[in-house]
């Protein structure tokens, strides 16, 4: 623990309470819409659907990239283009993130069924690294699949099984 100027104490990220770190990494990227972003704070591991930053253009996708460079930890996004959406998540940009057999067999298998099912476009990328789903209907489909699939790249996968069911509901 250091003393702030004002005589606050400052503490090292590794000295802090579990449940402060969790909070902290609740800060989102904030955007000014499409193509612009303010801030360039943790996002949550997995990272919710409203959470996850618009970084349509290349600026905001650098920037994103960028952050998430700096901070380790797995690159998602989604980027509006044309009239559609595409997900973009990079697990390079945290060399220290393994992706495990399983999961990766769980996303290659939920990618091909979004392609059977029309959803994405046959050309999408299913990684092992990078992952990246080409014409999303809407918005608000795109984060609910960036979520899952940010999720399932940290060991859950019961969002990927909730947004991409095996079994149509």
């Amino acid at each position: 623990m250091n003393a702030a100027a004002g005589g606050r104490p400052m503490f090292a990220a590794d000295q802090l309470p579990g449940d402060v770190c969790a909070y902290l990494r609740f800060k989102l990227l904030l955007s000014d819409g499409p193509g612009t972003m303010r801030g360039m704070q943790p996002l949550p591991t997995p990272c919710p659907a409203d959470l996850i930053p618009d970084a349509t253009g290349q600026d905001a996708f650098s920037a994103a990239c960028h952050a998430a460079k700096q901070q380790r930890v797995v690159l998602v996004a989604i980027e509006r283009q044309g009239e559609r959406w595409a997900v973009k998540a990079d697990a390079l940009t945290a060399p220290q993130h393994g992706v495990s057999t399983t999961v990766y067999e769980a996303i290659q298998a939920a990618v091909i069924r979004l392609i059977r099912a029309h959803e994405i476009r046959a050309d999408s990328s299913a990684g092992p690294v990078y992952f990246v789903l080409y014409d999303v209907e809407t918005e608000s489909r795109a984060r609910e699949l960036a979520a899952a699939l940010h999720a399932a790249l940290y060991g859950n996968l019961d969002p990927l099984n909730r947004a991409v069911p095996a079994t149509p509901a």
